[in-house]
């Protein structure tokens, strides 16, 4: 069955490992019949400060994060390519998170007082393609896979999307012979199956 996915390329710069995840995945998500679109963030000009506290002044989308919005209402599946810096987002795409995904579009705070803000984007999977030079059992041990828990529980799950599986490629910036490649298959056995 085709699904509507939502590629984004999370990487700021205009030539990197996420661009050739993202691109893979891309290619073999079309070539199984899915409706894709696909983002790069490098390509997208927004403020990315939101510069309020809180939520009571609004600060209207830029068309390339109205853009965003829309592909995320549209799509069934939303698959995130993105490094590790600093154990955490880049600061652009984490600026794209703090502008976009904002009450009354990706989730509503009208709730019972003590309850959590229900999410708006329910119904939808994920997939995070994630690069980093840290080994996934360093990432474990020594900081408690905190990013992992801030993708998949504090953004994706908190406005609906859920399962979100993680995919991560490790030793990015000195990749053993053929690893590359072999990274570039796995993205795209993954998009073929819209997983």
């Amino acid at each position: 069955m085709p699904k509507r996915i939502f590629v984004l390329n999370g990487h700021p710069a205009d030539n990197s490992l996420n661009h050739a995840l993202a691109d893979s995945y891309v290619k073999a998500a079309r070539a199984a019949g899915h409706d894709v679109r696909l983002t790069h963030l490098h390509d997208l000009s927004f403020d990315m400060d939101y510069e309020f506290a809180g939520y009571k002044k609004s600060k209207p989308l830029e068309p390339a994060l109205e853009t965003v919005m829309s592909d995320l209402e549209w799509c069934e599946h939303f698959v995130l390519a993105t490094p590790m810096w600093w154990g955490s987002l880049p600061a652009k795409l984490k600026g794209l998170f703090d502008r976009t995904l904002l009450p009354g579009r990706a989730f509503d705070t009208r709730v019972p007082p003590g309850s959590m803000p229900k999410p708006m984007l329910g119904g939808r999977t994920g997939r995070v393609l994630l690069t980093s030079d840290s080994p996934k059992w360093f990432l474990s041990l020594m900081y408690r896979g905190a990013m992992l828990h801030q993708l998949r529980g504090q953004i994706l799950k908190f406005i609906g999307i859920k399962p979100a599986k993680i995919s991560y490629f490790a030793g990015a910036s000195h990749p053993k012979p053929g690893q590359p490649e072999k990274w570039l298959r796995q993205a795209g056995t993954l998009g073929g199956q819209a997983a």
